[in-house]
């Protein structure tokens, strides 16, 4: 894996608002899948946490939940835990490198584990491993979410992946009054729809959800998709048929 530094993380924290597609209805996705009710007392491992934004959403809507965001980037952890500070001891933020096994640990007995836009930087064989560690490692009824960038598999999905993304990425600069920042989106070429970066090495959805269903997910579903970017997961525990989730879930 190409070596993500802190100038990238700069570059990210800058863009992300322009940069990732419908930012906050993609966390939101993510939040309404935990199959959790409100009010339990979950433990959530996030990895490749950034800013911390995805963690303190998940914080409110669980408010007796714990999570621990791993991080690679010194200056991301820093941004995290000072947003993360308000919510004491029920967070905690720390080092990881994502493509080693040094973490896995992490993940015995964790309920809930999620990550946006971090696991498209391990090729194809390592996110299989990774998923089958995680199905071994979690909670009887624990979960594994993610946000991330999805490879299209035909040329036209392609191209109307990165269209989608130019237009979106357009559309929140000038939601923000903030041309420049859609014009450093382009100039950083940070569509990898348009420009590929060895660093970007996302896998087709639906190759997701097989190797989730093979790692030992009961269920698994995408939950929201948009401009090449997916919402899904697997879920230790499949409900029954036409089972709804308890009241505040």
């Amino acid at each position: 894996m190409t070596t993500w530094n802190e100038d990238d993380s700069a570059i990210y924290r800058a863009i992300a608002p322009v940069a990732v597609p419908r930012r906050d209805e993609m966390m939101a996705a993510l939040a309404a899948a935990v199959p959790f009710a409100v009010d339990e007392p979950i433990k959530i491992l996030e990895l490749g946490s950034g800013e911390g934004l995805l963690a303190a959403r998940l914080l409110e809507r669980f408010p007796h939940a714990s999570l621990t965001a791993l991080d690679g980037s010194e200056s991301m952890r820093r941004e995290a835990a000072a947003r993360l500070g308000a919510y004491g001891e029920r967070a905690r933020v720390a080092a990881f490198d994502l493509p080693t096994l040094d973490w896995w640990d992490r993940m015995f007995g964790v309920d809930l584990i999620v990550s946006s836009l971090a696991l498209h930087h391990l090729n194809d064989a390592k996110k299989q491993y990774f998923y089958k560690a995680a199905a071994d490692r979690m909670s009887p009824r624990g979960a594994l979410l993610i946000a991330d960038l999805v490879e299209p598999q035909h040329p036209a999905a392609r191209q109307a992946a990165a269209e989608r993304w130019d237009a979106l990425a357009r559309q929140q600069a000038e939601s923000l009054g903030s041309t420049d920042l859609f014009q450093r989106f382009l100039d950083e070429e940070w569509n990898h729809f348009r420009f590929p970066d060895p660093v970007d090495q996302p896998s087709a959805l639906m190759h997701h959800l097989v190797w989730l269903r093979h790692a030992g997910f009961a269920a698994v579903d995408c939950v929201w998709m948009d401009a090449g970017h997916a919402v899904f997961g697997g879920f230790k525990q499949a409900a029954a048929s036409g089972s709804p989730l308890r009241a505040g879930s």
